[in-house]
């Protein structure tokens, strides 16, 4: 009877412990995007005037429902210390892929 309730509270532990796994995964996770083919000459876009504490993200070509679709421009808050890089493509192997823009230090 004993080692009854043992195996019942190792098998809840167990559960518990792999719940906490999944609800830590890294909120930060992306999709990858590949594309079959390269993007399309970038588009000019005026930048609209400068807004305090904000830097300008210019529009992209981004990879929807099978073709490039224009992400206009917008304005991004600065982070002090870092510095923000812009979005691109990337030619690879197997197509076109998308880093997304991110803050670096």
């Amino acid at each position: 009877m004993k080692n009854r309730h043992s195996l019942g509270a190792s098998a809840a532990l167990l559960a518990l412990v792999a719940s906490m796994a999944v609800v830590s995964a890294p909120a930060f996770s992306q999709a990858v995007i590949i594309a079959p083919s390269a993007p399309p000459p970038m588009r000019f876009e005026p930048v609209p005037p400068p807004r305090p504490g904000y830097g300008w993200d210019g529009g992209h070509w981004r990879w929807e429902g099978g073709r490039y679709v224009w992400a206009p421009g917008h304005w991004q808050p600065v982070h002090a210390g870092y510095r923000w890089m812009p979005g691109h493509w990337v030619q690879t192997a197997h197509g076109w892929r998308w880093i997304d823009g991110h803050w670096m230090r």
